[in-house]
């Protein structure tokens, strides 16, 4: 039976697996590969990983996390963070990825993105989308962990990397992220009406319903998550968790 994914996105900080709300102050809330073991058993549909380390000297991946990862990880995984080079992304397929994510770099080089579809196939090529509202109340792509506006809406930016080759977005609201108030609806259907390729929904789930209303109005092709899948409860309680199989079946395909 066929349904949308469900993804869980774990964030890395200096090795350690993190959580942020709007892109600020990582919380260390445990060991990633525990984490990881835990979705193994959940049979997730596959996983993302983003490292979010803030460091001079990480000019390339952390390939010893992707492949300690990968050595753990039984479920299709992508991986994103300090992926700018043909060169990179080689070594994270070899390593075990599926996917490779790319944020900063398709904006700064984005002829990385049409080359790397050429090389390994665009649907293992997926567009990271962070945007938030500028002073103007405009929503723009920001790069660089949100630091750096591009000054281009999330709309033009997403229909440009589809014609650069990308296979896949990852559309994330940097105002939602980590607040639990439910995806940007709005915006995630400007940008599935535009385009042909799979768009993955993030920023703000709370639930499984704010899931469903994702696919049913906005029409992506998967929904993911972080908070959720890390946390428990009114107080946030660190505890892995993901739904189970029959129930997410049950609600996102109305069976």
């Amino acid at each position: 039976m066929l349904y949308p994914r469900v993804i869980p996105v774990l964030l890395f900080k200096d090795g350690g697996l993190v959580k942020t709300i709007k892109f600020q102050s990582p919380i260390y809330i445990g060991d990633p590969i525990n984490a990881v073991k835990i979705f193994n058993d959940k049979e997730v549909d596959e996983v993302i990983f983003l490292d979010i380390t803030k460091s001079r000297l990480q000019v390339e991946p952390n390939y010893s996390l992707i492949e300690e990862i990968s050595n753990e990880c039984f479920v299709p995984f992508a991986y994103g963070g300090s992926v700018n080079s043909i060169a990179s992304i080689k070594k994270i397929f070899k390593l075990g990825a599926e996917k490779v994510i790319i944020n900063s770099a398709a904006f700064k080089n984005p002829h990385l993105i049409t080359e790397a579809s050429l090389i390994f196939g665009s649907q293992s090529i997926v567009v990271s989308i962070d945007y938030k509202k500028n002073i103007f109340g405009h929503n723009k792509v920001y790069i660089e962990s949100g630091k750096r506006s591009t000054r281009i809406s999330p709309l033009e930016y997403a229909m440009n990397m589809q014609e650069l080759g990308a296979g896949e977005l990852y559309v994330n609201s940097i105002d939602k992220e980590g607040t639990r108030s439910g995806y940007d609806i709005d915006v995630l259907s400007e940008i599935t009406s535009a385009v042909s390729i799979p768009v993955i929904a993030s920023g703000g789930a709370d639930n499984i319903y704010d899931m469903k209303e994702a696919i049913e109005r906005a029409n992506v092709s998967a929904v993911s998550a972080g908070t959720m899948f890390v946390y428990y409860g009114k107080k946030n309680g660190v505890l892995i968790n993901y739904p189970n199989r029959s129930d997410i079946i049950s609600l996102l395909t109305n069976k």
